[in-house]
């Protein structure tokens, strides 16, 4: 899979995304980076990219031309399905069924925005989406188009060690995960629970499931909300609580 960073600080995306699973993804050919910086596509000796908005008010706001340039020319990078996302925060919520669905495109354009905003026509004309990592405001996209390559790339086949570990991850299933543990045994008075080590499969994944959907129900009851619960999973969440009181 091919991700396409249009941004005005490419070494900040290039720098941050070759460490860990990105990174390693990258150097095994199993995804291709590409930055494009869209002063590289201005015509004025001051290689503008921002102006005054119309209307008034404070800040700048990002050119159309430079950006639509920029994208064009990634777009020449890759010949298969290209999706182009908008990295805002009046874009819709991330979420892993959003990631999925990303896994599918050849080539993801994503434009990282700067100053207050960028030109309205060029979302309207040149992109495909428009995505939010949450709801507050951060200084530029190129820390959420971060996210997204890390996100997209560890679904990837082939990224992580174990298959099985971003379908296990929180999210995957509309539930988040279960608590984990390791050795020693005892830290500070706390032991591991005794199922766990017990080795009874069966009984492991009975209580990771039910400790998936309880710690679902006490921090984030809205996914709860959105889930169609099997009747196993409504008595685990059941006997969850009754335990907890």
């Amino acid at each position: 899979m091919r991700f396409d960073v249009v941004t005005l600080f490419p070494e900040m995306v290039t720098a941050a995304a070759s460490y860990g699973v990105t990174g390693r993804a990258i150097e095994r050919n199993i995804v291709n980076l590409s930055v494009w910086n869209p002063r590289d596509y201005t015509h004025d000796r001051h290689k503008t990219v921002d102006d005054r908005p119309y209307g008034g008010g404070p800040g700048m706001v990002m050119k159309y031309q430079p950006l639509h340039d920029a994208v064009n020319s990634a777009k020449l990078a890759d010949s298969g399905a290209t999706k182009v996302v908008y990295l805002s925060p009046q874009g819709k919520p991330i979420t892993q069924a959003l990631l999925s669905e990303a896994c599918e495109v050849s080539q993801l354009i994503l434009i990282a925005g700067r100053y207050e905003g960028i030109d309205e026509r060029f979302v309207e004309l040149d992109c495909d989406d428009e995505w939010s990592i949450g709801d507050y405001v951060i200084s530029g996209g190129e820390l959420a188009a971060l996210v997204v390559i890390d996100a997209v790339t560890r679904l990837l086949p082939g990224v992580l060690g174990d298959e099985g570990s971003a379908q296990q991850d929180s999210h995957s299933d509309g539930l988040l995960d279960c608590p984990h543990f390791t050795r020693p045994e005892q830290i500070e008075g706390r032991s591991v629970p005794g199922v766990l080590l017990g080795g009874n499969h069966a009984d492991i994944e009975r209580w990771r499931m039910k400790q998936a959907l309880g710690r679902t129900w006490q921090r984030r009851p809205d996914l709860l909300k959105k889930k169609n619960l099997s009747v196993e999973q409504e008595n685990l969440l059941k006997e969850f609580i009754v335990e907890l009181v």
